[in-house]
């Protein structure tokens, strides 16, 4: 018999059996329902205290690379990673590490903390900063060929200028002018004209070799006249 020929009698006594069989199911879903909110609702809440938390570690690391207290420096990054690794105040620590390591000359420490940044960054322009920093430092450990291979990995046009500025140094430590005056180029035209480091790299473009001059056609020999 379908429900709508039940009368008003019948359908109440089919809804009321129905709601005593799925009471307990009713109830735990309900229940589960309430768990689910309020976990989601607890997690955002832990979710935002930790990056307040974060927030306030890495001002007290910017204050500690200020002193120059590497100690403080290198124990609150430490922090960081241990407690917010994909979090991007740990990769800006890493950063901090990195500038601090290169200033002292040391290369390796400053390429470590680059490759830990560079595998936590989730943000594509912060991968890009970390990246093209990381090619910064293979240039300077001498490495030009590994330079240009992290550059070509930096997509669309974050950091475009700094990046070509980075291209044609490396390109000019291989001997490869002209690559380099067509990186250069391109530096400038991404640079805007009040750019800090713009005339530092018009000056490395004015110092190239000038381009040489494509090859000349040869004239065809004149025909000689018959005696």
């Amino acid at each position: 018999m379908s429900f709508e020929l039940l009368d008003e009698h019948e359908q109440g006594e089919v809804v009321r059996k129905w709601l005593r069989e799925n009471a307990l199911s009713m109830a735990i879903g309900v229940v589960v329902g309430l768990l689910l909110i309020f976990g989601w609702q607890q997690w955002k809440a832990h979710r935002a205290n930790r990056a307040a938390e974060a927030a306030v570690q890495y001002q007290a690391l910017a204050d500690a690379a200020t002193a120059r207290n590497d100690e403080d420096v290198q124990k609150i990054a430490a922090t960081l990673r241990e407690e917010a690794p994909n979090g991007v105040y740990a990769v800006l620590a890493a950063l901090q590490q990195a500038e601090m390591a290169s200033d002292k000359g040391d290369l390796a420490a400053a390429g470590e903390a680059l490759q830990w940044a560079s595998s936590h960054a989730e943000l594509p322009t912060m991968k890009a900063l970390v990246t093209l920093r990381l090619a910064r430092v293979k240039l300077a450990e001498g490495d030009a060929d590994g330079a240009i291979k992290l550059l070509d990995g930096i997509k669309g046009d974050a950091f475009a200028g700094l990046a070509g500025e980075v291209r044609g140094d490396a390109l000019v430590r291989l001997g490869r002018a002209e690559a380099a005056r067509d990186a250069y180029a391109g530096a400038l035209a991404h640079l805007e004209p009040q750019a800090p480091g713009r005339a530092v790299v018009q000056m490395k473009l004015d110092e190239l070799p000038a381009a040489s001059a494509p090859p000349a056609e040869a004239s065809p020999a004149p025909e000689k006249l018959g005696s």
